[in-house]
């Protein structure tokens, strides 16, 4: 069995048989992080696209824990550069892991790493399939509502990580949507209320699902068996 837990935003921590895992790291900066986050060690790290709210501390964990970091091959071409050990991706790729595996999904959403002002990487965002222990976990990353998530059915997802915030992602309506086109076992959702455009309640995204999925909302720290 394995376990998530919710680190605020959109960055979670999962753990398994072989793994422990970051999905996009945004800690620091993050209002919403639990204060140990910073302590866990993971030994892979997911990420959807390079913004800062998701990129994170991706370098400095990577760095201090020798993690692995998956990402779309620009991104992870980048992150080489840094000294990080990575495997780089692009969506519609499966990969075989000691853990599992790991799909890379359509995500609609920008991508980038600015320094100093420039624009030094550009990449495509994702999604991630995730399959630990035999139970497949959907992390959507950043996204507007995709026919393309009706492919996920057949995937049998266990777990689905969406985003209900709008204005950058899915609204809670549209994030209804999905997950009737995904259909998992369970939906938590994410990047809402770390900062005022991204304000909702998931309290209504629940009762938009209500005895169609089960809808767990989980609070920055909490955690849940998958």
């Amino acid at each position: 069995m394995g376990m998530v837990q919710f680190l605020g935003h959109s960055a979670f921590y999962l753990e398994g048989t072989g793994i422990r895992a970051f999905i996009d790291p945004f800690l620091s900066g993050n209002p919403q992080a639990p204060d140990k986050a910073s302590e866990l060690e993971p030994n892979f790290i997911f990420l959807t696209h390079a913004h800062d709210d998701h990129l994170g501390g991706t370098i400095s964990i990577a760095k201090k824990t020798g993690a692995v970091v998956v990402a779309t091959n620009e991104l992870a071409m980048y992150l080489q550069s840094k000294g990080l050990e990575v495997v780089g991706m692009h969506v519609g790729g499966r990969r075989r892991f000691d853990f599992g595996s790991v799909k890379l999904t359509p995500a609609f959403h920008g991508s980038g790493v600015f320094e100093e002002g420039v624009l030094v990487c550009s990449d495509t965002p994702c999604g991630f399939l995730i399959e630990i222990d035999g139970k497949k976990i959907y992390h959507a990353g950043d996204t507007g509502l995709t026919v393309e998530m009706t492919l996920l059915e057949e995937e049998n997802v266990e777990l689905a990580l969406l985003p209900i915030g709008g204005h950058y992602t899915m609204d809670i309506w549209d994030a209804a949507r999905a997950a009737g086109f995904i259909k998992p076992q369970k939906v938590v959702p994410m990047h809402y209320n770390t900062f005022p455009p991204i304000e909702t309640d998931p309290s209504e995204f629940k009762r938009l699902l209500d005895g169609k999925v089960d809808v767990v909302i989980l609070k920055p720290g909490e955690t849940m068996d998958f």
